[in-house]
């Protein structure tokens, strides 16, 4: 199994990179207890509290590319702080890495309100996917009822690996306007059927299309 060492101290002072060397010695010993394979060795200097770190996001990049299962630390301090702390366990979870620690000498041991608000994320998060999801279908199910016909219409619907299946269709967009659809359920729609599109992005198309429409027209 794979692992990666996470280090961290909370300032550049080059007193602290006696720290960094020691904790990157300890969880060296303890991925060869384990019996580990070392991936990658990350070290930041930075708080704990700030998620905008080099390193953390190095982590991330690895574990959510599935190159490593197991992510070594001193203590859960090391990861982060408060809700930075939170948010980066929740993330390193959700993508089925486990964490161990020196500390609780294996597997991380959260405290009881640690684990209650990371479930209570994880519960938000599956919630929020279903309104999306319930979304996408509402909007599906009034731009059929209002006439649309996706498989008249969207004429790069089948087309998985080509690059023109994420351009955006305008014409649908101004038809789907024009039966009364809100651009969050264009935006919705669209997805439904594969187009990667923001609400923003339908609205700001529709406008450049209609201020076109009013050029060509004087």
């Amino acid at each position: 199994m794979k692992a990666i060492i996470y280090c961290r101290v909370s300032t550049k002072k080059d007193s602290q990179e006696t720290s960094l060397e020691r904790q990157e010695e300890e969880l060296l010993q303890l991925a060869a207890t384990y019996g580990y394979e070392v991936e990658a060795v990350i070290k930041d200097q930075a708080s704990g509290y700030e998620l905008d770190r080099e390193g953390i996001l190095q982590l991330l990049d690895i574990v959510k590319e599935g190159a490593a299962e197991v992510i070594l630390i001193q203590d859960e301090t090391r990861i982060g702080r408060g809700n930075a702390k939170i948010a980066l366990l929740h993330s390193l979870f959700k993508e089925g890495a486990k964490v161990y620690t020196i500390a609780d000498e294996g597997e991380l041991q959260l405290s009881e309100s640690d684990s209650m608000v990371i479930n209570i994320v994880s519960m938000v998060e599956e919630y929020q996917r279903k309104i999306h999801n319930l979304k996408i279908k509402r909007g599906m199910k009034r731009a059929v009822e209002n006439g649309y016909q996706p498989e008249k219409n969207l004429k790069n619907r089948g087309n998985l690996a080509g690059r023109d299946r994420k351009e955006i269709p305008i014409e649908e967009i101004v038809q789907l306007r024009h039966n009364q659809l809100t651009f969050g359920e264009i935006a919705a729609t669209l997805r439904g059927f594969g187009f990667d599109v923001s609400k923003a992005t339908v609205h700001r198309r529709y406008k450049e299309y209609m201020e076109n429409q009013q050029e060509t027209s004087k």
